[in-house]
Order: C-alpha cells, then sequence, then structure tokens
C-alpha cells in the first residue's frame, strides 16, 4: 500500500446536504421547509412551546434558590489521608499541600480548592495546608500531634 492509495471506506464520510440548490437536489425551492407557515420562516425559535397549551415550565411551581456566590470545595477525608499513609503513598509527618493531593490522586481540587473533613480515623502526624477545614478534621489532626494551616480564600489573591 502506498501513500496516493489511502482513501477511507466507502460510506464513511457523508457530504452535506447543500440546499436550495435546484429542483433536481431533491431539496431545492423550499430547502425541505414545506410550504408557509412560522416554521418555513428564518429566526424560528419555539423551544418550550406547546401548541397554545400551557407550558410546563410555566404549569410547575418555582421552588428553591441557586447561590450564584456558593463556595466550590473539593473534599479530602482523614480516613482517605490515613489509608494513604498505610499504603506507603504519604509519609508519617510529611507536609501534604493541595498539589501534593491533587498529585497522589488522593483528591480533586474545585475552584475554591480543597475542604478537609473528619470522615474517618486519622493516627498518622501530618502537617497539612488546605483551603478549608472542619473543626473536628482539626481537632482530630492536632490530636495526633499534626498542624492544619488554612489557606487564605483564591478570590482575596486575585483581589490583590
Amino acid at each position: 500500500m502506498k501513500l496516493n492509495e489511502l482513501a477511507d471506506n466507502p460510506g464513511a464520510r457523508k457530504a452535506r446536504t447543500r440546499v436550495g440548490r435546484g429542483i433536481g437536489s431533491g431539496k431545492g425551492k423550499t430547502s425541505g421547509a414545506g410550504q408557509k407557515g412560522q416554521k418555513s420562516r428564518s429566526g424560528v425559535a419555539i423551544n418550550g412551546f406547546e401548541g397554545g397549551q400551557m407550558p410546563v415550565y410555566r404549569r410547575l411551581p418555582k421552588r428553591g434558590f441557586k447561590n450564584p456566590f456558593k463556595k466550590q470545595f473539593g473534599v479530602v477525608n482523614l480516613g482517605t489521608l490515613q489509608t494513604a499513609v498505610d499504603n506507603g503513598v504519604l509519609e508519617e509527618g510529611a507536609n501534604v499541600t493541595i498539589a501534593v493531593l491533587a498529585e497522589k490522586g488522593l483528591a480533586r481540587p474545585q475552584k475554591d480548592g480543597l475542604r478537609l473533613l473528619a470522615k474517618g480515623e486519622l493516627k498518622a502526624k501530618l502537617n497539612i495546608e488546605i483551603s478549608g477545614a472542619s473543626k473536628a478534621a482539626v481537632e482530630a489532626v492536632e490530636k495526633v500531634g499534626g498542624s492544619v494551616k488554612v489557606l487564605a480564600p483564591v478570590a482575596a489573591e486575585k483581589a490583590e
């Protein structure tokens, strides 16, 4: 086989339909839009229109509120950190940062960083630098001789 003999399988690439190109094309004159009416004209967008019946988005009650300023944190649990120490992924007494956790695949930081939660039990001493932490998690880390340093919010750093 040579480079000039390379070709797609027959029917692998289908040419787009060129509408309005004569009666013989099968899509001439009205270009497949039929005759007259709103949908045959340009600029029509009738998503959600139900033929005059009250649309579903108006029949159902409006509920709730979505806070546009809500903080989005990834989560890392104490149990996850202990498992990582047990498996040799982290060393006892190590400095654990968001970058280290992401690199080792232990947590996935979100827009506002990572938050340490107290699910599970920590026996190893670790020095943790993280975006946020629950009180219970901080107490559990300090109880085994480690430390938790909560970093400044990401938004505050951008403002400076």
